[in-house]
């Protein structure tokens, strides 16, 4: 008997043609913060109804949307500037994938989704550094040897401050 998640997904695995996923999704913000530890489960049962075995899953946390995404429910268009996102990666047979959109497509709590093929393996991007500090060209220190010296002539200065001044 497996004794936990990783063993029942290598079970799934060794079945047939399964595949890893995952699923990144968007929830509505008007689900109450208690109750959304339900909503969570819900989803993680409902992977595994199609016979879906959980990797690594993040319970939802409340985000700003980059831009405000719309949803009809029961008719109504909907706007939203925030949502739950949340993950789940896991491993289900390719063909169970199909049904278990089309469940979440009728979710009306599901603002958008995105089921991805994966590899089993720790996918966590390392933390990005600012593009802007990466590009910038080493400043060169000036030295005697890089700068060229003009010689100052007061009397040309005078002249070309005159003409400004005149004009």
């Amino acid at each position: 008997m497996p004794e936990n998640n990783s063993d029942v997904a290598n079970e799934v695995l060794e079945e047939g043609n399964s595949q890893v996923y995952e699923l990144g999704y968007l929830l509505v913000p008007t689900i109450k913060e208690e109750d959304m530890p339900i909503s969570y489960g819900n989803l993680k049962e409902l992977v595994s109804s199609f016979r879906g075995a959980v990797i690594a899953d993040e319970m939802p946390k409340m985000i700003n949307l980059s831009y405000t995404m719309s949803k009809v429910i029961s008719n109504v268009r909907n706007k939203f500037s925030t949502a739950y996102f949340g993950w789940v990666k896991f491993t289900m047979d390719s063909q169970k994938v199909l049904e278990l959109k089309k469940n979440l497509d009728l979710d009306p709590n599901f603002i958008r989704f995105l089921i991805l093929k994966t590899v089993k393996e720790n996918t966590i991007a390392a933390k990005r550094f600012i593009r802007g500090d990466i590009y910038k060209k080493p400043k060169t220190k000036k030295t005697a040897e890089n700068e060229t010296a003009l010689p100052i002539n007061k009397e040309e200065i005078d002249k070309e401050i005159e003409a400004l001044i005149a004009a």
